[in-house]
């Protein structure tokens, strides 16, 4: 099969508004999700938009970081020194190549315009080994031009060339057509990209993108919501149909629903609704403990997880021991999954925790953990509770681990509220997230703690 490559740009919408901390939280989620690459505007504020790069650099390390350099000098060195510190990262040259785009934006004519390319891709090419040519109206250029150029370009260092399609107005097969025609007259190395960006104008960008990987095309562009393919119909088309098409993306398609549910909230609900994002609002989704195995099931597909059979049974019966005390709701049965479902052999296992704390002592954590029938107790101090707990344990295990990440934030609302955690440990170079529940929070977070932990074990002993 196949493996298209997404490249996301949903913080490339000109109507996204979005604060600085929405901007690096939605870019943590299509992390999360493994898009393969994480695209971002051009930079426009030296200041603002440096730091942001260079933020969302810490922890995007698998996807690509890519960077609009527009079509100027200037906006290469920008995009540049703000991914000095990305693991992955790659700028963008964006240029019209129809003619009257070129005449009109650059005041050029198609020679000189295929000079000014192959000059900023050389540019970027010397201080970044990852160059991406986007054409921007690529299906109204003229005849024999668009291959000259991608040639030009390539042989100045582009990596990737891509073909946009503004307008919509193609109908799937004389896409495939285009793409295919392209491919035949420009005969590019097999190692250089060749994606597609198309627009939804008419609804048909999904399938004129699925039909340009089938014609030869290997990347699409895609972005939650917008004008251009959306990326949860697109992933849903993947999952559903990828088989008979022949295609597979590096999506974690088990996430896509509810990853793409929490960008949507973050964008204030503006974003289309895409055909993952199915679940039922909060306020319609309540289950008791009258409730079967199948239902809750059938809710947890709808959340956007593709469990196995033998997870469903842990989170049934995780659900049960809930809904005995209380109704759950969407927040408490996500945390459920999370907690029950997708889980490693639990090497270490938590027998108890005594936490002391106040404004006169120093933190303190004392805990008990299992491996392998024996009892392995441990003491430890630390800034809080929190952290005294997480030393102690890297005491009793006797290693030490990178805490990338700690978040916490109240599933539940009143004096019964469940808390989820989130632990990212970094070891050896990869990130192993844990989560834990509990209505104790510090008791979550050494859930988590431990989860990520065992994650780590298991893979360790599967090397």
């Amino acid at each position: 099969m196949k493996q298209v490559l997404l490249f996301d740009s949903t913080l490339c919408r000109e109507n996204g508004a979005y604060s600085f901390k929405e901007k690096i939280e939605i870019a943590r989620l299509l992390e999360n999700l493994a898009v393969d690459a994480v695209e971002l505007p051009l930079i426009e504020n030296i200041r603002t938009d440096v730091l942001l790069v260079k933020t969302i650099s810490s922890f995007v390390k698998k996807s690509v970081l890519s960077v609009d350099a527009g079509g100027t000098a200037e906006g290469i060195e920008n995009a540049a020194a703000a991914l000095a510190s990305a693991a992955h990262g790659r700028i963008r040259i964006s240029l019209p190549v129809s003619t009257v785009g070129m005449e009109y934006g650059y005041h050029k004519k198609a020679p000189k315009m295929l000079a000014l390319a192959e000059s900023l891709v050389a540019k970027a090419r010397e201080v970044c080994a990852d160059v991406e040519f986007c054409a921007l109206d690529a299906t109204r250029a003229e005849e024999g031009f668009l291959p000259q150029l991608a040639k030009a370009v390539v042989a100045a260092g582009a990596t990737a060339f891509t073909l946009c399609d503004i307008e919509g107005t193609m109908l799937p097969d004389a896409f495939t057509r285009f793409i295919a025609d392209f491919l035949r007259d420009a005969a590019l190395p097999q190692n250089v990209l060749v994606g597609v960006q198309c627009s939804n104008a008419n609804g048909l960008a999904a399938a004129c993108a699925v039909m340009a990987v089938q014609a030869g095309a290997h990347c699409v562009k895609t972005a939650c919501g917008g004008t251009i393919t959306d990326l949860g119909v697109f992933g849903t088309l993947v999952k559903n149909c990828g088989r008979d098409c022949g295609l597979h993306a590096g999506l974690e398609l088990t996430r896509l629903g509810r990853i793409l549910s929490q960008i949507t909230r973050i964008s204030g609900g503006t974003f289309t609704e895409s055909a993952a994002d199915t679940a039922e609002s909060e306020e319609g989704f309540h289950f008791d403990e009258k409730d079967s195995q199948e239902t809750i099931a059938v809710a947890v597909r709808k959340l956007g997880y593709d469990l196995s059979a033998e997870d469903e049974v842990k989170v049934y019966e995780e659900f049960r021991r809930v809904a005995i005390k209380k109704t759950v709701g969407v927040k408490e049965l996500e945390a459920i999954v999370a907690s029950a479902a997708l889980q490693v052999p639990n090497t270490y296992k938590l027998i108890s925790y005594v936490i002391n704390t106040g404004n006169v002592i120093s933190p303190s954590a004392q805990i008990k953990l299992e491996k392998d029938g024996k009892i392995l107790s441990g003491i430890g101090m630390g800034d809080g509770p929190i952290d005294a707990a997480f030393l102690t344990i890297d005491q009793i295990v006797g290693r030490h681990y990178e805490l990338d990440d700690f978040q916490i934030q109240s599933v539940t609302e009143g004096k019964e509220a469940m808390a989820s955690t989130l632990v990212k440990l970094r070891f050896d170079g990869k990130l192993y997230s844990g989560n834990g529940i509990s209505t104790d929070i510090v008791g979550a977070g050494i859930r988590a703690y431990v989860n990520a932990l065992n994650k780590i074990v298991y893979e360790e002993d599967a090397r």
